[in-house]
């Protein structure tokens, strides 16, 4: 059965807390399985919500600040321990691949995976092989080079029972329907277009540290679930505007333009320990729903319009 679905599994920024391990969010969509940034205790954490480094396709590191890429050689270590029988796609800033090097090479292990290093040069569509829908980075404002990523599924169609019915289409003539585009029936040709409509893709956007700017936008826009840092509270935006962060009400108020279905708050600062202020805050300029992430959490893909 197919699932889409957020796993928390860190939600604190810079320094874990006694209630918050470091960042770390797993997608889970459909078969793949897309860990963003790797903060240190995630191999823990992993285990903590039941997921297994198996279920991992790929791995995207916004930028290389530690608490958000820490934990990527015990990843990376586990991945090989476990000899992941399928290729590992690493997505991560190209300005960083000295640290990028380190990470994975911290230390000695034997190597089994095929962990394959795509390092992001600029914005843009990136290399998805065998994905089932697309990924892309959009380039974000932090003080060292941040990229926010973005998945598209392509819109795909649906088919209208209501005109199958209609139209006498049932059983191996709806089959013949969907693979050919067209199929007879009492004398006349029915085509594909006249029984189905336009199904939406879905899409997700993960947006960690940076600063209100274009790309926060680009990311945002239309995306059934997004996934965005409120390391802030707006009585402290100068503080975030100083450290390249977003408030929760910046963050909800993006979502609100950009048409969002679902706001995941997280990457949240050591100096709120009740993050109450953080839903009101944002509940003032999101009228949608707002999840505020706590560690180990599930939080599903909002279904298909």
């Amino acid at each position: 059965m197919s699932q889409r679905e957020l796993v928390v599994l860190g939600t604190a920024s810079q320094v874990p807390t006694r209630h918050r391990n470091h960042n770390g969010y797993l997608l889970r969509w459909d078969g793949e399985g897309l860990l963003f940034d790797p903060g240190e205790g995630t191999q823990r954490q992993m285990l903590q919500a039941g997921v297994t480094t198996t279920g991992i396709t790929r791995i995207a590191v916004s930028h290389f600040h530690g608490d958000h890429c820490l934990g990527l050689p015990g990843v990376v270590q586990r991945i090989n321990l476990d000899r992941v029988p399928h290729p590992v796609d690493a997505y991560y800033p190209a300005s960083g691949q000295v640290f990028f090097d380190r990470l994975r090479h911290a230390s000695v292990y034997h190597a089994t995976a095929d962990l394959r290093e795509r390092p992001i040069a600029g914005p843009g569509p990136l290399e998805a092989p065998g994905a089932p829908f697309e990924l892309s980075a959009v380039r974000l404002s932090h003080p060292v080079e941040s990229f926010g990523y973005r998945l598209t599924e392509p819109d795909g169609v649906r088919l209208r029972p209501e005109r199958l019915r209609e139209l006498g289409l049932r059983g191996p003539l709806v089959g013949q329907l969907q693979r050919d585009g067209r199929v007879e029936v009492d004398g006349r040709t029915v085509l594909l277009a006249e029984v189905a409509e336009t199904r939406p893709g879905q899409r997700f956007a993960f947006v960690m540290d940076t600063r209100l700017c274009d790309g926060v936008a680009e990311l945002a826009e239309g995306v059934d679930l997004l996934a965005i840092e409120a390391t802030f509270l707006e009585a402290d935006a100068a503080l975030a505007e100083e450290h390249g962060h977003l408030t929760a009400a910046q963050a909800a108020r993006v979502a609100a333009e950009a048409g969002v279905r679902r706001l995941v708050l997280t990457h949240f600062s050591q100096r709120y320990p009740d993050l109450q202020a953080h839903r009101a805050e944002a509940e003032k300029h999101f009228d949608g729903e707002v999840v505020i992430a706590e560690d180990l959490a599930r939080i599903p893909v909002p279904p298909r319009r």
